[in-house]
């Protein structure tokens, strides 16, 4: 076998190893697991995750999932805590302790102090017959039947057993909590995630007199002056009570022109399109992206709440908002 062969077959029977150790989980999926959650949403305060070495990786992964999907959680380093970061933990808070082994050291040298605080202990480990598992309150098992190393040392299947077990909790408490996308997005102001699901077509709409409007009886030749002064390649039609009558686009335009239609006689409302779409001032930026896809439109007018016209979206200004 040569050495592109070699490399094909480590990497495919790693993914083997840690794919079987994934599929074994579901049938421990149980009561334990069931308990450990109720823990978790009776927590007061903080849910502590806790873990040695490569466990102490997966742990700061879940502290984080956790954090950002309505658990408050932190990552305590077990042997920072026997230093003086043991103080950071209250009665109120819930410990989650991951250890493959169920013997590390520094995880059992500060597990007097948790029960003699009363904090609730969760422990994830590979040996349900250890000390960690046996003091825990509720031990779920994350064992596993060999790890994807040749060597059976480095920790590989059983650190993703045990990611995966994080992310299971995180998600059953996420639906229990009824998390919706605006929890979520709260907790992702930045980045294009909390653009996504927290921007208002109204922070983003063209508005006031950077939007074209003219009268449903103006010439058309007087409402191109509009759509070229506003650089939006359309108008807005108001009626004489100053509710929308219409729209008036490129397209339009186009379709007046093929049909012989005199710029300079034809008024506005003879030839503007009666029905076009609108959405409210205070619907989410990505409905108004939704809309435009599902209709094939790249401009929407925008309403407010006594459907008075408020603005004007572009599929332009949704991407320049990193919306799509």
């Amino acid at each position: 076998m040569d050495r592109s062969q070699q490399l094909i077959a480590s990497a495919q029977r790693t993914i083997r190893i840690e794919h079987d150790a994934i599929g074994s989980l579901s049938s421990r999926i149980d009561s334990s697991f069931v308990k450990a959650c109720q823990l978790l949403l009776d927590c007061e305060s903080r849910i502590i995750v806790t873990g040695m070495g490569k466990s102490g990786h997966i742990a700061r992964k879940i502290a984080a999932t956790l954090s950002s999907t309505g658990s408050p959680a932190i990552f305590v380093h077990p042997a920072e805590a026997s230093h003086g970061d043991l103080g950071m933990i209250t009665h109120k808070d819930v410990v989650l302790a991951l250890s493959n082994s169920g013997t590390t050291e520094e995880i059992l040298t500060i597990l007097p102090l948790f029960k003699r605080k009363g904090v609730p202990l969760i422990c994830m480990t590979g040996n349900a017959d250890s000390i960690l598992a046996r003091s825990a309150d509720v031990h779920i098992d994350a064992s596993v039947v060999e790890e994807a190393c040749p060597l059976g040392q480095a920790p590989t299947a059983s650190t993703t057993v045990a990611l995966v077990l994080g992310d299971a909790l995180a998600m059953a408490m996420l639906e229990a909590k009824g998390f919706t996308h605006e929890d979520f997005a709260f907790s992702h102001p930045g980045g294009r995630l909390g653009r996504r699901l927290l921007l208002k077509v109204k922070d983003i709409m063209h508005s006031g007199q950077r939007v074209p409007r003219v009268n449903s009886d103006i010439l058309l030749k007087d409402a191109l002056y509009e759509i070229s002064s506003k650089g939006l390649g359309m108008t807005t039609v108001i009626a004489e009570d100053g509710s929308l009558a219409g729209v008036f686009t490129d397209g339009d335009l186009r379709r007046a022109l093929d049909a012989g239609c005199n710029i300079l006689e034809t008024r506005i409302h003879e030839v503007m399109s009666r029905h076009s779409k609108t959405i409210k001032d205070q619907a989410l930026a990505t409905e108004a992206a939704r809309m435009m896809e599902e209709n094939r439109i790249y401009t929407l007018v925008v309403v407010d709440a006594d459907n008075q016209l408020s603005g004007i979206i572009r599929m332009h200004d949704l991407l320049q908002a990193n919306v799509i």
